[in-house]
């Protein structure tokens, strides 16, 4: 048993029959009260998000959990196939329990989190960013930039990112995964 001491992001606690995984914490000590600890969880079966505060000293329950490293192969509906890159056996996840489904790239690997005791997936660790090619946006229309203009394009894994007016197609654009926000054009 832990308590809220050990709370961190990343941390996955098995909290109302469910298993969570914390995305923020915060540690508050108010001027009068007791301290206690704002969270936000991330059930790992439903995918879920709520806000959580624990009090100070809360004991909470830990799960158990290993990361592996698994290539992801392809999409079959709202299934999504992976490949463990050291025994080569193949698991299946759905789309629920995925962060960034449409930033994922055929061949590309990724970490993911298991539960030691049962050998259960429970999530996919993206990257912070990936680096994926436009393939559908409309030409920029000069003087239309009187402050930070955007369009929208397509990229190769079909998501829909907003994009500076001089990203053209063809062009690679690094995009941060936990917003899906673009961040920087990637020269050749």
């Amino acid at each position: 048993m832990a308590n809220t001491s050990d709370i961190r992001k990343g941390l996955c606690i098995n909290y109302n029959n469910d298993t969570y995984k914390i995305i923020e914490f915060q540690h508050v000590k108010p001027g009068k009260g007791p301290a206690f600890v704002r969270t936000k969880l991330k059930s790992l079966t439903s995918g879920k998000v709520i806000d959580n505060t624990f009090s100070a000293g809360h004991k909470i329950e830990e799960v158990r959990v290993e990361t592996r490293k698994y290539q992801y192969l392809y999409k079959e509906g709202e299934t999504f196939h992976f490949m463990n890159n050291s025994d080569y056996t193949q698991i299946q996840l759905q789309k629920e329990i995925l962060d960034a489904p449409e930033l994922m790239k055929e061949g590309e690997t990724l970490t993911v989190i298991v539960r030691s005791e049962d050998e259960i997936p429970l999530a996919v660790e993206m990257p912070a960013s990936v680096i994926l090619e436009v393939t559908h946006t409309e030409p920029g229309v000069k003087g239309n930039t009187a402050t930070n203009a955007t369009k929208p394009a397509t990229v190769e894994t079909g998501a829909r990112v907003n994009v500076p007016l001089f990203i053209n197609e063809g062009d690679k654009i690094k995009i941060e995964t936990e917003k899906g926000t673009y961040q920087e054009r990637i020269k050749a």
